[in-house]
């Protein structure tokens, strides 16, 4: 049985980003996780959690989202140690600064196949120094690597078109998305009338509203800002509607404008929950999924909302635009744009039938296309040929 680590920056990507599929893979080979410990809750860390959830080993190394070179060094020397010793056959990383730290480190243990996942590049937000000090970084990753797997097919064309690598490293598997969905665990079919009501009742949500729903980090590059201020026109119209923030700020790495937060505090129809481990309850009380990111990899949040039945408002971005089809499942709009965001929503409110024909097909078109164990048989198969 070979061995395969697995990488990824925060043990919250390797147990929830990848939940399921390290237990997955162990059948076949042996699997080991590496990522940072994480908090510690009742002296238990969040990575020992993950290994307890998925059934596999794992090994603690210290890395940070952000530039920090001394530290950066550090976990680099770390992981080559750790490859030197424990001979993987395949280094398997995922999110950014975990793809970089060790695909380099992979490179100088001479691990025969290093394979990094694209999930989104967060560069292309990024201007002038800083940009080209990432495109320099992103290009030392690919180059190491001795496979690219870029999680949605624009994000294939996005790469090439900013010549990180050559076509021959690249490859999508499936039909995009780095685990798939879980359909039987996301379906509305769980929740009763009497939990939906219950739940809205505890939010002070009436059964006439519109709910609106937005899932992720209360962030610039969600699309956050654009979203307040639509929904502030949309609540000067109409006096049914809500919107159900479901995340938690970054205020260090990418704060909202103050108005944008004041508008969350202060607006009685916007009712923000924070941080949930359990999403499905509040997906199963709303109505139309907002998701107005600037950029994305393949997002889960879509693939969750359009399990459970919702039709969606995503911007015209990579993954978003491949889950999405315009007027079939949902409603593909500019990024950065308010009124585009306006328009859309005010539509859903107004042509209820139009929404109702939308969201017969949400539901089939993730069964059909993303389901998880569909993603991973493609990836084992891809294992299985390097």
């Amino acid at each position: 049985m070979g061995k395969i680590i697995r990488i990824t920056t925060v043990p919250k990507s390797l147990g929830g980003l990848l939940k399921g599929q390290l237990k997955f893979m162990s059948d076949y080979y042996e699997v080991v996780g590496i990522t940072s410990k994480g908090d510690i809750t009742d002296g238990v860390s969040d990575l020992d959690q993950v290994a307890q959830q998925e059934g596999i080993r794992v090994i603690p190394v210290e890395m940070t989202r952000k530039i920090t070179p001394i530290k950066d060094l550090v976990a680099v020397y770390k992981l080559y140690k750790i490859f030197k010793t424990e001979k993987p056959v395949i280094v398997h990383s995922h999110t950014p600064k975990a793809g970089t730290l060790s695909m380099i480190a992979a490179r100088f243990a001479n691990v025969p196949h290093r394979l990094h996942t694209i999930a989104g590049l967060p560069l292309l937000e990024a201007t002038g120094a800083k940009r080209k000090l990432l495109d320099f970084v992103e290009k030392i990753t690919y180059a190491c690597a001795t496979k690219i797997y870029p999680n949605s097919f624009g994000l294939n064309d996005i790469i090439l078109e900013n010549k990180y690598t050559v076509p021959q490293k690249l490859k999508v598997i499936a039909n995009g998305s780095s685990n798939g969905i879980d359909t039987s665990h996301f379906d509305p079919k769980l929740y009763s009338g009497d939990d939906n009501n219950y739940l809205k009742k505890k939010l002070h949500i009436e059964a006439s509203d519109i709910v609106f729903i937005f899932v992720g980090r209360l962030v610039k590059d969600k699309g956050i800002n654009e979203l307040i201020n639509a929904f502030k026109r949309i609540n000067s119209q109409f006096q049914n509607v809500k919107l159900l923030l479901v995340g938690s700020y970054e205020k260090e790495l990418d704060p909202l404008f103050p108005e944008s937060e004041k508008e969350i505090d202060s607006n009685p129809n916007i009712i923000s929950v924070g941080w949930q481990n359990d999403v499905r309850p509040y997906f199963a009380i709303s109505d139309i999924l907002t998701f107005p990111s600037y950029r994305e990899g393949f997002p889960n949040v879509v693939m969750q909302a359009g399990s459970m039945g919702l039709v969606s408002i995503v911007t015209n971005i990579n993954g978003c635009n491949e889950i999405i089809s315009d007027g079939v499942n949902g409603t593909i709009i500019p990024t950065k744009d308010t009124e585009a965001l306006f328009k859309s929503m005010e539509k859903f409110i107004i042509d209820i039938a139009y929404k109702n024909q939308l969201s017969v097909v949400t539901r089939t078109t993730i069964c059909n296309n993303y389901e998880r164990k569909y993603v991973w048989e493609a990836l084992l198969e891809e294992y299985k040929q390097l």
